[in-house]
């Protein structure tokens, strides 16, 4: 009996932790300029693809998170580095590095923020689109098997940067617009940026600019307090993160490049123990078949005898 309950539990245990590697991030260029993807995991969670990679036009990425995975990602654009991977974006760069390894983005930036299941006791995923650090390309979010009718997809996939007003414009050295600033960033005030005598919903509402970047993108973020119409819930095991998902945006310039010799195109896999220096055999993730058998031994070795 001892035996048969320590078999069992081991089952169900093992059936408890399957979901270590069930969600994964399928990362899309579609834009006709080169996308430098870079990531910001949480503290306490681990970094994934050292912070950052390369992204050619049409090239794709499978990132896998570990459960309880919380974070966000972004698209860097015209940037140049050296085959040490240091250098510079014109757009969303992160300490001038290929590799972000922990560095935020620097905004404007178009941010896609992940919490997935297990984080702080959370049973579903929350994700969104975020322009309250402003933008600068246009991307999607869309779960590809979530099974409900909740999972949305969140977006901003129009090309702001053309019609961005005048005092939210950043410029390169051509005067081409590269991205468009918040309100915040621009003129950094309580009233743009929900701090001091604005830190709350109901002193912290929509403004004109605000606005500008709702009426472009109704799914996405606009200001900090925008939560009612902009955070997305669902359990799908994959998002698929596309950058130019209408591939319509043709307004940015593509710089040199000198890409690592795994980044050549078509798709990589990258598992998240290796990303941080695990240096064993990858494990690839577990499917609904294996966890519903080891319920279903679970049960029979629990029930056995009975």
């Amino acid at each position: 009996m001892a035996f048969k309950n320590v078999i069992g539990a081991w089952l169900l245990l093992s059936c408890m932790t399957c979901r270590v590697y069930a969600t994964t991030f399928v990362v899309v260029n579609k834009c006709v300029y080169t996308i430098w993807p870079g990531i910001l995991s949480n503290a306490g969670v681990p970094l994934l693809a050292n912070g950052g990679f390369t992204l050619l036009p049409g090239q794709s990425s499978t990132l896998q998170p570990p459960s309880g995975w919380a974070g966000r990602l972004w698209g860097r654009t015209g940037c140049n580095f050296a085959s040490n991977g240091i250098g510079v974006c014109e757009s969303a760069d992160c300490g001038g590095k290929l590799e972000c390894q922990g560095a935020g983005a620097t905004p404007p930036a178009t941010l896609i923020e992940f919490t997935l299941e297990g984080t702080a006791g959370a049973t579903q995923d929350y994700y969104d689109v975020s322009l309250v650090d402003g933008y600068n390309v246009p991307v999607a979010v869309t779960p590809t098997d979530g099974g409900s009718s909740t999972c949305g997809v969140a977006s901003c996939s129009v090309n702001i940067n053309s019609n961005c007003p005048a005092s939210l414009q950043v410029v390169d050295d051509g005067g081409q617009v590269v991205s468009c600033k918040s309100a915040c960033l621009a003129f950094q005030t309580s009233q743009y940026c929900c701090d001091g005598a604005y830190a709350s919903p109901t002193t912290c509402t929509p403004t004109t600019y605000s606005e500008f970047f709702k009426a472009a993108c109704p799914d996405a973020y606009s200001y900090a307090y925008d939560d009612p119409t902009s955070i997305f819930t669902c359990s799908s095991s994959q998002y698929v993160i596309t950058f130019c998902p209408t591939s319509t945006n043709s307004s940015q310039k593509t710089s040199s490049v000198v890409v690592p010799a795994n980044s050549t195109g078509g798709t990589t896999i990258l598992n998240s123990r290796e990303m941080n220096g695990w240096n064993g055999s990858t494990h690839s993730m577990p499917s609904i078949r294996i966890i519903i058998i080891s319920i279903w031994l679970a049960f029979r070795f629990l029930t056995w005898d009975k």
